[in-house]
């Protein structure tokens, strides 16, 4: 990759440290400069003007302009590259983050904390930022390009005999996995189900622990449906939204009685997918709960979770949608879903919830529909 093919990042901090050691993280991949660094907002925001970055680092807590309001008004000004937090894993620093991410912000990363000295917190930092970077900038980066490990968080898993996409029955569940650029995706998808939603609605984003009950919290003011942390035997029961919590994976488990509604379980198995919550996990069980009645979506993230729980729910029998590439932060859950043909639909994340609600009001009865997809790039 050439100097000029770089991608170019901002480093918005105002810890002099943090800022040297987001630089030596940047630095060590030859696919990325450093465009500037800016120690509060409103500098930041005249580097962005004058240097033109093509994405950019923006800590959360910063004095003249902090991260939230240098995020908004960024987007108010029209700057559309992406944007990762820097976020503390303080109550503060998490609120503010789902905040961000809820208002456009593109992911955020964790600021190291525990490691034995700087060498220790730039591999721990650069394991979790590079794969982000690069999966928000690939449609900048040149094809084909040699991948600057590590490039992707997992290999393309090989293909299975294809099954076709079932256009849906009148769901039971509706499942919904997400992780980069979830906080925005639900924040438009879940408002949209009306007070009177007729099944639960069970959701895995990818997230750490104080994270995933803040979304909720968040979200719960935002929506007409209840919408909680998931907790140990709570009963998902219909009109209800249920957010797996961060560390633990999310499972449905049969009611124990009949007529009474499944349950949710938590566990601390071994991640899947380099992830726990994993979306595999939920969707394989929602299969063996509710069958033919699961109506599962996947929507924007790196990576290819969501794809082997989805050619589950089709074996038996229920159906899956995917978000399109172009509302997507990253085309890398969806896509996988997508291109393996397993979506009977592949729509803009505006367009889901009206599609979920015309198949909860009544059966199906229009044609499969899946789009002609060009090959998935992330």
């Amino acid at each position: 990759m050439t100097a000029t093919s770089r991608i170019r990042v901002l480093i918005v901090d105002d810890s002099a440290v943090m800022r040297s050691l987001l630089r030596s993280v940047i630095l060590s991949d030859p696919g990325l400069e450093v465009a500037g660094t800016a120690a509060d907002g409103a500098t930041a925001l005249e580097s962005i003007r004058l240097d033109s970055p093509n994405l950019v680092l923006l800590d959360v807590e910063m004095p003249v302009m902090d991260g939230l309001a240098t995020l908004r008004e960024m987007r108010a000004r029209r700057h559309t590259m992406p944007v990762i937090m820097c976020s503390a894993l303080t109550q503060h620093g998490a609120t503010v983050t789902i905040e961000a991410l809820a208002s456009g912000a593109s992911d955020y990363v964790a600021k190291p904390t525990g490691q034995s000295g700087r060498e220790a917190a730039a591999r721990a930092l650069a394991q979790e930022l590079l794969p982000k970077i690069h999966a928000l900038t690939a449609h900048l980066q040149p094809r084909p390009a040699a991948p600057a490990a590590p490039r992707t968080l997992l290999p393309m898993p090989a293909a299975p005999q294809p099954l076709a996409p079932r256009v849906p029955a009148k769901p039971l569940v509706l499942a919904v996995g997400v992780s980069t650029g979830g906080p925005a995706a639900l924040d438009v998808l879940l408002p949209q189900l009306p007070q009177s939603f007729p099944v639960p609605v069970l959701i895995v984003q990818h997230m750490p622990e104080m994270f995933t009950r803040l979304l909720a919290e968040r979200l719960s003011r935002r929506c007409s449906l209840g919408v909680c942390e998931a907790e140990e035997g709570m009963p998902a029961t219909a009109g209800s939204i249920y957010i797996a919590r961060g560390n633990w994976h999310m499972e449905a488990l049969a009611a124990a009685r009949p007529g009474a509604p499944a349950t949710i379980h938590l566990t601390q198995d071994p991640p899947e997918n380099h992830c726990r919550p994993a979306v595999d996990t939920l969707f394989r069980s929602a299969a063996r709960v509710y069958g033919s009645g699961v109506l599962a979506v996947v929507l924007t993230g790196m990576g290819y979770d969501g794809l082997a729980g989805s050619r589950v729910i089709l074996e038996h029998g229920g159906s899956v949608m995917a978000q399109d590439q172009a509302t997507s932060t990253v085309w890398g859950m969806p896509g996988a879903v997508a291109q393996a043909g397993l979506a009977y639909k592949v729509l803009p994340l505006t367009a889901i919830a009206p599609e979920i609600m015309r198949v909860a009001g009544h059966a199906a009865a229009a044609p499969a529909e899946v789009r002609n997809l060009p090959r998935m790039v992330v």
